[in-house]
């Protein structure tokens, strides 16, 4: 396992540009299109998804009516949400949405967090108190529409994400600020063997949001220190890109070449001083990252 201390760390600057202007109370949970060059991400807080042409840069914002934390694409037309109570298959054309599957429905206490698509089309995602309650969350594999809960007593997840080739999965639990890595299956995406801490975050800021590029490099960012953290596939820090807003909350690579990286922020928890000191607090950025970003697959609600 290795342990990160940033305290004396140099943030490096690269090009960026404001997405939205509009104010996240929670942002989080952004994914990525390719065949329509859209973006899509939530304010969890305040039941709203936006979505983002990343060429034009005209962003809608859909009220959902209730909390939700990340998305799936299913198929041109069909999208799976991952809600506050279930888990809804969302139609792009109008809006509408029908529940899936139960998620935790019969407990009050949690919502959804971070989640993200297997190569395999088996769909992980997790669960947390709603006032981060300690160990009151879990993480999820949704394989072939079944929900298997994989891994119970996470008070924060976060970072779920996966090498290119499948076999190893990535998460945390921003409760301890440590990043787990776990080998899987790659032709179903479920766990081969036992998780292992692999990174262990010491410094400003926590454990946030994940992506793994083609070249296995882990794109993290750092709630509380305005920035994403890159990791080799051995756990060892190799850049750190300055984001404008200091809670950066989540990563995704976007453009047609997949190599621009939006990250999503949140002013959740800032009182008023605190936002007057982050004037970018809560919004949508897009970082010319130089990244060798890859496409998040569809999600397999079946057999086919």
């Amino acid at each position: 396992m290795t342990d990160m201390a940033t305290d004396q760390e140099k943030l490096e600057d690269v090009p960026v540009r404001v997405l939205s202007a509009e104010r996240c109370h929670l942002g989080e949970g952004p994914t990525y299109d390719p065949t329509t060059d859209t973006a899509w991400w939530f304010d969890i807080l305040e039941g709203r998804l936006f979505e983002a042409g990343i060429a034009s840069g005209r962003v809608t914002v859909h009220s959902l009516g209730r909390m939700a934390s990340a998305l799936a694409r299913i198929d041109a037309g069909r999208q799976l949400i991952v809600a506050e109570d279930g888990l809804y298959i969302r139609r792009v054309a109008d809006g509408g949405m029908t529940l899936f599957t139960a998620l935790e429905a019969d407990n009050p206490l949690t919502r959804s967090n971070d989640a993200r698509v297997h190569p395999s089309g088996t769909f992980w995602l997790g669960t947390m108190g709603r006032k981060a309650e300690p160990r009151a969350g879990a993480i999820y594999a949704l394989h072939r529409g079944r929900l298997l809960r994989l891994y119970p007593d996470i008070t924060i997840p976060n970072a779920i994400c996966f090498s290119p080739d499948g076999a190893i999965g990535y998460f945390a639990d921003t409760g301890s600020n440590t990043m787990y890595r776990v080998p899987l299956d790659p032709a179903t995406g479920l766990p081969s063997g036992d998780p292992r801490p692999f990174i262990r975050h010491r410094g400003v800021g926590g454990i946030d949001g994940a992506v793994v590029d083609a070249d296995g490099l882990i794109w993290n960012a750092r709630w509380g220190g305005g920035c994403v953290d890159i990791y080799g596939a051995d756990g060892v820090r190799q850049r750190s890109l300055r984001v404008p807003a200091r809670q950066s909350s989540c990563p995704a690579f976007v453009g047609r070449d997949l190599s621009r990286l939006l990250v999503t922020s949140a002013w959740q928890g800032m009182d008023e001083d605190a936002r007057s000191a982050d004037p970018e607090h809560g919004r949508t950025f897009v970082l010319d990252a130089a990244a060798h970003g890859r496409a998040e697959v569809d999600v397999k609600l079946g057999e086919s």
